[in-house]
């Protein structure tokens, strides 16, 4: 098996997310997040269920003996996809992606409080150094916070940050499921979970969308789902050590995308912060690697 394959997968999930979050962007706030993130969920069942039959898995790989934990994390999840998209909306790309890279700092901070997990002070210190260039970059976009309210850049900015804290609670939720339940069990009671939920909010201003906005979002469905298929598949061809860094590939293409279709330029301020954040990311995982080889 080539050791490369595990980075590559890792690479075009990063890629698949990317169209996703430019879909979610040109969709803008025509459509209500809750709607956006029904078709994102109920879609993504298409590739994920194809995948899960193709592993041979359909029957056994979705029993599961935790009913009330999926239905948690698709809760947790749900509301991280709402508030990440809210926040997608209304700032630039590579500004949104920067502030949800708080997401694995806010992780190895409630794995010590809520799994137990002993952290070390070196990971607490790369913990504190990220969620500075966090600040970083929330900085500008907090001049307006007085018209937090008015869905703004402010607005946008919140969104995203309160998104990477119910990030890193589903993936305590993830970490918890996996001591009993399979991975094909977990994705797709995700997504069929959060379609179910999300279709409370119809009652709250679904729209019919055009022809245009229609096949956007059938789009951020099926870019949605190759993208966990794409994610899951890195996990299992390569260590975690390996694959997490590369998450970090998507601040390149969400500036390129952003300069090329929407004009948006990162700001040295931007780019300050998110180096710091990626930094300090790299800085754990290396860290947790060299504590596992020792």
């Amino acid at each position: 098996m080539s050791p490369l394959l595990g980075p590559a997968y890792k690479i075009a999930s990063t890629l698949t997310f990317a169209a996703m979050l430019v879909m979610i962007k040109l969709l803008g706030t025509r459509v209500p997040p809750g709607e956006v993130v029904f078709f994102r969920s109920a879609l993504a069942l298409i590739p994920v269920v194809a995948w899960v039959a193709w592993r041979g898995e359909l029957r056994t790989g979705l029993q599961t003996r935790r009913p009330w934990g999926h239905l948690l994390r698709s809760v947790i999840g749900v509301t991280a996809m709402g508030l990440w998209f809210t926040g997608v909306q209304r700032l630039p790309l590579a500004d949104g992606l920067a502030i949800t890279y708080a997401a694995p700092l806010v992780t190895v901070s409630l794995a010590a409080i809520l799994l137990g997990e002993t952290v070390r002070l070196q990971r607490w210190g790369a913990v504190v150094v990220g969620f500075v260039g966090v600040l970083i970059v929330l900085a500008p976009h907090m001049k307006d916070v007085g018209h937090l309210m008015e869905g703004g850049a402010a607005t946008g900015a919140v969104a995203c940050f309160c998104s990477a804290f119910f990030m890193a609670l589903a993936q305590i939720q993830v970490s918890r499921l996996t001591e009993t339940e399979r991975t094909g069990a977990i994705v797709v009671y995700f997504s069929g979970g959060s379609a179910v939920l999300m279709l409370a909010t119809a009652p709250f201003g679904w729209v019919m969308p055009d022809a245009s906005d229609a096949l956007l979002l059938a789009g951020c469905g099926l870019f949605g789902g190759f993208g966990q298929i794409f994610l899951t598949e890195a996990f299992r061809h390569a260590d975690a050590s390996v694959v997490a860094p590369l998450e970090y590939t998507s601040m390149l293409w969400a500036t390129a995308v952003g300069w090329a279709l929407f004009g948006e330029i990162p700001s040295g301020t931007v780019m300050l912060g998110a180096g710091v954040v990626i930094a300090s990311g790299i800085a754990i995982v290396l860290h947790e690697r060299r504590a596992v080889e020792h």
